[in-house]
């Protein structure tokens, strides 16, 4: 038996992530995805895998490296997936044309055929009788132009979308999106394809936007989240009913003043939504449940669950994860949705009475799920172990895959000790602490806080790589959830018009309860590092204290006036969030802004940006990278190109494999 081996930077291009986890109709068998590096093509192969709950085994359905996504037909037996799998159509995609080509395999055997192709960028599809799909997809006016003219000259139109990549018109804000580049006008639009005569319609208008899209039972209806935006995308979005058969469309609870997120039928005449009533906390609030009755359209909504504060989702921080899945779902006539409650993220059932039943109690995440007659299967995290599938009955959870077992067996992880601290009365930060691989009590080392982004996110103590790396290297490293985290309700979570001052003191006091606790830790040789917020949270840091020896501000903001008019939620979360505009309080703004007190910058500070990070743009980091070298500040500036603010997370694997390198060479520069 080999002996455990440290963990090395590049074991994230071993690593295998699991996303997407779905029963089909009967239940006896699930579908999920499995990414993994692919260091060839610098990217990463995904393919289709099953499960058999009735025999606990796991197989591999496709092979073909390029399916991310599916839905299971009606027959339980045949899954349908989105693939570019003809060099033609890879060439035509690559091209700028709007093409989804689905295939479908037979889960007993075969290879995966075509099943149907539409001149659309396909973002979601549902499964409708009668040989129809529902299909949210990404419109473009431009397209209908274009698609008008190549029915009369194909050529005119390919010559016509080549001068198009010349020019960009903007109408509307936003007018990019990250990672998607200029979005002027595109919409997530709503079709019904008929497979049988090739029928492709669009069901909604060009100017409404589908958020979120959700069927009835029998698949006759949908129930639809989203907004008409002209001009400004608003953050308050609505729900609509869709009859699929008569095209009737209705809006729901137009008069109630919600903002709503999510909305899932229970039945044919009950729907429950996720809604915000009057953004008491912001834009960050946490959603309450509803229920409404469709044979009772003149009744308000119905507050279920009056005490329920937390977050409806996944908010665990990790970077040892590829691809989505479910976070809600409806079986059996009650609601399975995610949760974050203090540092962990549970699924937890909603019934009709307001009754709130959590099913997984394991510390750890869970990050997607699946469930079928009360039967839960979940994609997750528990412990130091990388994300596996997990099956849950009578309360008892069990791994059912073992995709990432070499992990355990070949590397040593570290055990995140636990220190919690009282900032002030009755305000608990918890947060953690990494020892060096090579802690001795008698020596010292150096350390590095790490800070999440959000804020409204929280630190756990599941397996974090890149903080499991640095520990490798020799690093205290620790990190805490201040208040803006999640998982402790509305009020916790709300530092709107206080950024850089409550919670900057929470880390602060986090920093020296870690010193207190730990004699070993050097406080003469101390790093900072963190991404969006938390690099915001760097910048701000550097302009109000010399204790850090070293930086590494990642997709940072600098400056809020400046993030107010250029980035892609600028105008609405500065707003919210700062609580002014550059009109209403211009001073307050730049009060907020690190780029004020750049000038008192001592500590020699590193900038990570993506060339495609539309949230916390390139602009954010050259203002702070500009003002250190004017002040004679040992600074610099890695852009990395075709990238987005997922990079730290889900770029490229040499990407990340670089950035990682950049931070630590430059944290060894200054602290060993």
């Amino acid at each position: 038996m080999r002996p455990l081996q440290p963990i090395q930077l590049d074991d994230l291009t071993r690593f295998h992530f699991l996303s997407n986890i779905e029963h089909n109709r009967q239940g006896d068998l699930a579908c999920y995805v499995v990414h993994h590096a692919d260091m060839d093509d610098n990217g990463y192969k995904s393919n289709l895998w099953l499960y058999s709950p009735e025999t606990q085994t796991n197989r591999q359905l496709t092979a073909f490296g390029n399916e991310r996504s599916f839905v299971w037909l009606a027959d339980g037996r045949t899954v349908l997936f989105p693939s570019t799998r003809d060099p033609k159509d890879k060439e035509a995609k690559n091209n700028g044309e709007a093409l989804t080509v689905f295939y479908q395999i037979a889960v007993d055997g075969g290879e995966a055929r075509e099943r149907f192709r539409v001149p659309l960028n396909v973002e979601t599809v549902k499964v409708l009788p009668e040989n129809q799909f529902l299909l949210v997809a990404e419109y473009d006016p431009q397209e209908d132009v274009l698609k008008d003219l190549a029915a009369n000259d194909s050529k005119a139109a390919e010559q016509q979308r080549r001068e198009n990549k010349d020019y960009e018109v903007l109408e509307e804000i936003p007018f990019w999106q990250n990672g998607q580049g200029f979005t002027s006008m595109h919409r997530s639009r709503l079709y019904i394809y008929t497979d049988t005569s090739g029928e492709l319609q669009p069901l909604t208008e060009p100017t409404f936007d589908v958020s979120e899209v959700e069927l009835n039972p029998d698949r006759s209806e949908a129930v639809i989240v989203g907004q008409y935006i002209v001009g400004r995308m608003d953050i308050k979005t609505h729900l609509f009913r869709l009859n699929l058969k008569s095209r009737a469309w209705s809006q729901l609870a137009q008069d109630s003043g919600l903002s709503f997120s999510q909305a899932h039928f229970l039945s044919s005449d009950i729907i429950v939504a996720g809604a915000s009533p009057k953004l008491e906390y912001g834009l960050n609030e946490n959603p309450r449940f509803y229920l409404l009755n469709l044979t009772e359209t003149e009744t308000a909504p119905q507050l279920l669950t009056p005490e329920f504060d937390r977050t409806m989702d996944n908010r665990v921080g990790a970077d040892v994860r590829y691809g989505g899945g479910q976070s809600a779902q409806v079986d059996q006539g009650k609601f399975y949705h995610l949760t974050t409650d203090g540092f962990y993220s549970y699924v937890q059932v909603l019934q009709t009475d307001g009754t709130i039943q959590r099913l997984t109690a394991a510390a750890g995440s869970v990050d997607s799920f699946s469930v079928h007659e009360g039967k839960l299967l979940f994609i997750g995290l528990r412990g130091l172990a990388l994300q596996e599938l997990y099956a849950m009955e009578n309360q008892t959870e069990q791994a059912v895959t073992v995709h990432n077992a070499w992990f355990a067996a070949e590397r040593t992880a570290i055990q995140p000790e636990a220190l919690t601290i009282e900032t002030e009365p009755n305000v608990f930060i918890d947060g953690w602490v990494l020892k060096p691989a090579q802690w001795q009590e008698d020596k010292t080392f150096p350390g590095i806080l790490n800070i999440h982004g959000g804020p409204k996110t929280v630190y756990s103590d599941v397996y974090y790589h890149e903080m499991q790396y640095w520990a490798h290297q020799g690093y205290f490293v620790f990190f805490c959830n201040p208040r803006g985290s999640d998982g402790k309700g509305n009020e916790f979570a709300d530092i709107r018009g206080r950024y850089g001052t409550i919670d900057y003191d929470d880390l602060m006091a986090f920093v020296d309860a870690v010193l207190e606790r730990y004699p070993s830790l050097d406080p003469d040789r101390l790093a900072v590092t963190g991404g969006s917020y938390g690099g915001f949270m760097t910048n701000w840091m550097i302009g109000h204290t010399q204790r850090f020896r070293a930086a590494a501000s990642q997709r940072s903001i600098s400056n809020w006036l400046s993030k107010f008019g250029t980035t892609d939620i600028g105008y609405f979360f500065n707003a919210d969030q700062i609580g002014a505009t550059p009109w209403s309080d211009m001073g307050k703004l730049w009060f907020h802004s690190p780029l004020k007190n750049a000038h008192k910058a001592q500590t020699p500070t590193l900038f990570i940006h993506s060339e495609n990070d539309y949230r916390c743009w390139l602009p954010e980091g050259l203002q702070m990278f500009t003002a250190l070298k004017y002040h004679g500040v040992d600074s610099k500036l890695v852009m990395f190109r075709g990238e987005n603010h997922e990079l730290s997370r889900s770029g490229k694997p040499k990407h990340r494999i670089r950035r990682l390198q950049e931070m630590t060479q430059w944290f060894d520069k200054y602290l060993k």
